[in-house]
């Protein structure tokens, strides 16, 4: 699989000054945790799921979550797991290329029931969601999903969902943050990113953002993703992948505020048309929320409907401009330090503040690309809608 691989290759070339790598369930963890772009979550109770499946890799989807959790109701659950038994064997009959598969699970023991329930179909299994994740709740989900890998013989890796009240409120967060810390690092190897649940967070509180605002707008919520990123995210080599929270809006039907979506990359052609469809259904927030989710240390993001995987992805693609300054600051004789300026002329890059962002970059380039200079979020959106 490949971010984009849904798009001819001829117009990947135009696009791309460096295309999308190419993965698979097998790469090593560093490079699918990055790799996760838009994970798009569905209950596991739809009746054709393999073919909901099927379509949207079509679509470019690379990830998704078939859930058993909130998404359900209680009394579904155990049909929710026979239909999932039913649809991987259908789609291990298929040999067709699929995204990496995750099930969210309620309890702790789902997990090695489910990997025996599925027999050879759990070849095409990922890993687990684990939901409510503390290290008190957390470390049984981790045991069994370890149990569970060693029974079936097939790499599983598990995905927290960081989302309990013990973590949002204050009196409780940095030693609940502590025994996050404890419990991921001891099965670090399994662990492939940590994901937010924003929603929880908000329900502590009565709260629930507007189309309008993000979840950064939203402060209670930030202050939580900050302390998050800071003591889980960190770029020294003890950090994890953290993604960003779901976005829960598909259209709205009346605004308040003036759009924030700006004009001017519109301007040309069919463009504007494209603003109008994204401001009609409510993505300028969901854009707004992405570029924000990144600017502070979050990559990818939980989707829960399709029209959000292609933006979650155009805006995950590197630029020409940040690839040369990445490229430029790693450059073996700049081993030393120092202080350049751009190929392009408009910034400073200092080479060791600015190295672990340059790390970054160049592994975000290798998943989703590098843009061509004249190619903007505007075109890979498009190109991306069109197919």
């Amino acid at each position: 699989m490949r971010h984009f691989g849904h798009i001819a290759p001829e117009v990947r070339q135009r696009l791309f000054h460096q295309e999308p790598c190419e993965f698979t369930a097998d790469s090593p963890a560093r490079l699918l945790s990055a790799a996760l772009g838009a994970t798009l979550y569905s209950p596991a109770t739809r009746p054709r799921l393999a073919d909901d499946i099927v379509k949207q890799t079509g679509r470019g989807v690379v990830s998704m979550v078939l859930c058993l959790e909130d998404s359900i109701g209680d009394e579904d659950v155990a049909e929710g797991e026979e239909n999932l038994v039913r649809q991987f064997t259908d789609l291990a009959e298929r040999r067709v290329d699929l995204p990496l598969l995750f099930i969210r699970v309620r309890a702790p023991e789902q997990i090695p029931d489910l990997v025996c329930r599925l027999g050879p179909a759990v070849r095409l299994l990922s890993g687990f969601v684990l939901p409510k994740f503390t290290e008190e709740r957390g470390i049984p989900f981790l045991e069994a999903l370890s149990a569970a890998e060693v029974a079936s013989g097939h790499r599983l890796f598990a995905m927290p969902v960081l989302e309990s009240p013990e973590l949002l409120y204050r009196e409780t967060r940095v030693e609940t943050l502590e025994g996050i810390a404890r419990a991921v690092d001891k099965y670090r190897e399994r662990v492939l990113a940590l994901r937010l649940g924003v929603t929880d967070f908000c329900s502590s509180y009565g709260l629930r953002r507007a189309p309008d605002m993000t979840a950064w707008d939203v402060q209670i919520v930030a202050s939580v993703i900050a302390d998050v990123v800071n003591m889980l995210g960190r770029a020294d080599g003890t950090g994890f992948t953290v993604t960003g929270p779901v976005w829960e809006y598909f259209r709205v039907q009346e605004r308040m505020f003036k759009p924030q979506l700006r004009r001017s990359p519109f301007l040309e052609g069919q463009a504007e048309e494209l603003r109008e469809a994204l401001i009609e259904h409510a993505m300028d927030g969901l854009l707004r929320e992405i570029t924000l989710d990144q600017a502070n240390g979050l990559l990818g993001k939980t989707c829960i409907h399709p029209s959000h995987v292609l933006p979650v992805h155009a805006l995950s693609v590197v630029s020409h401009e940040e690839f040369s300054d990445a490229q430029d600051i790693l450059r073996p004789e700049r081993g030393g330090g120092g202080v350049l300026r751009s190929q392009y002329t408009n910034k400073m890059n200092e080479v060791k503040p600015h190295r672990a962002w340059a790390e970054r970059t160049l592994l975000r380039a290798e998943v989703f690309g590098v843009a061509n200079e004249d190619i903007g979020f505007v075109e890979l959106l498009a190109a991306g809608i069109s197919g």
